[in-house]
């Protein structure tokens, strides 16, 4: 099992939600049989070990959460 964004799978986009509970997914497996599961970081967490067991390909995009943003001074609220 590989974990990058592979160059031939699009980017995950806000479009893509999550399998299990709908919320914007930031993983994508692509799956030994086939399909494709979409999941959020935290069901990607809590299901990280079984999906590496079943995964022929995991694009990764978890990163994107930890971005800081620049937040505007108070004068400019």
């Amino acid at each position: 099992m590989t974990t990058a964004v592979a160059p031939n799978s699009a980017a995950l986009s806000a479009a893509d939600r999550c399998d299990r509970c709908g919320a914007q997914a930031y993983l994508r497996v692509e799956l030994q049989s086939g399909g494709e599961l979409l999941f959020c970081a935290h069901h990607a967490r809590e299901h990280g070990d079984k999906l590496k067991e079943i995964a022929a390909n995991v694009i990764d995009e978890t990163h994107k959460l930890s971005s800081t943003r620049a937040i505007a001074p108070d004068d400019e609220v």
